[in-house]
């Protein structure tokens, strides 16, 4: 009686496989790269807007002041400002926030010439402090009213822009009513060909 060997798979065999693999999973990389970027706009979108709605709530629930200033690129930081008399004591940072690598506060060409909820004229990124005639000012101040105000005592409402450079539709915006300190989302769509914002 003879023993036959038992044969593994030659080298070609192993090359093949190997290579089929890298292949399948190279297409799956592709097809999934844009869901990838769409997480990436979601995540800073999902950020942007918790953080403003948290430290509303806390101003109001505290009976708190809290400053959120937006600074391009991608960065928040909030202050707590406390009341004394006859002066009140310097703004203290209590968080800083930083947005994925590559979404940023911007805006870009084509973007509707009337801002969300018509704040502004989608030129500028971070712009409140909407007609006071102060220019645009980078920040939001929370009040236990829950309005929005700047240092000087007017109510600041205003628009910030999110966006991925070359990728006009990945666009979100969020706007701040002053008197009230509602704040709404706005997602960027071509709709007959014209671009417009839409409430999230």
């Amino acid at each position: 009686m003879t023993l036959r060997k038992h044969r593994g798979f030659s080298l070609l065999e192993l090359l093949i496989t190997i290579a089929i693999g890298l292949t399948m999973a190279g297409v799956t990389f592709m097809a999934m790269m844009p869901l990838f970027k769409q997480n990436h706009v979601d995540q800073a979108y999902d950020l942007t807007m918790g953080v403003i709605r948290n430290y509303r709530n806390q101003s109001i629930t505290n009976s708190k002041r809290y400053i959120l200033t937006f600074t391009a690129p991608r960065t928040i930081t909030v202050q707590y400002w406390g009341v004394a008399v006859p002066v009140s004591p310097a703004p203290v940072t209590v968080a800083t926030y930083t947005l994925p690598q590559d979404i940023s506060f911007a805006v870009q060409a084509g973007f509707p010439a009337t801002g969300p909820d018509s704040f502004g004229t989608g030129g500028t990124a971070i712009d409140f402090d909407q007609g006071m005639g102060l220019g645009s000012q980078a920040y939001v101040m929370f009040l236990p009213d829950g309005s929005s105000q700047d240092t000087l005592g007017n109510f600041n409402s205003g628009v910030l822009y999110m966006t991925r450079p070359s990728d006009m539709y990945s666009s979100r915006a969020i706007d701040v009513w002053g008197a009230t300190g509602r704040i709404r989302g706005w997602r960027l769509y071509n709709q007959g060909g014209t671009n417009k914002w839409v409430q999230q």
